[in-house]
């Protein structure tokens, strides 16, 4: 009996570690990588962080879509282009690249290290 317990655990354990980590098929780029694609028309640029956040600091290709809202406003974005997931530090855009997944936007890319790691 102990040892249907300790199944049960491991599997438990096994699902949380598959929730928090990235989304499978989500490209990853770092803020230099983010710079060369400024002007492409086939990108769409979005910031998760909260309209207070954005307004403090934020990168003029990017337009603000926060993360407790994304679901709602999805329909905005095309699936037809890549889009590109920015947040303070590459946490929350990860989290918005499933959620994107999830509503059957293909080309999806979360920004590491997000404005953390943003010089201009």
């Amino acid at each position: 009996m102990e040892f249907i317990g300790v199944i049960v655990l491991a599997i438990l354990i096994y699902l949380y570690v598959m929730m928090k980590k990235p989304g499978k098929n989500i490209k990853q780029i770092s803020t230099n990588e983010l710079k060369s694609l400024f002007g492409n028309t086939d990108k769409q640029f979005i910031d998760v962080r909260t309209p207070g956040e954005f307004r403090q600091n934020h990168i003029r290709h990017f337009k603000n879509m926060p993360l407790q809202s994304l679901q709602q406003h999805a329909h905005k974005l095309s699936k037809d282009k890549e889009i590109i997931v920015i947040c303070q530090s590459g946490m929350r855009s990860a989290s918005a690249c499933k959620v994107l997944k999830k509503q059957g936007f293909t080309t999806v890319t979360n920004v590491k290290g997000g404005m953390n790691s943003w010089s201009k």
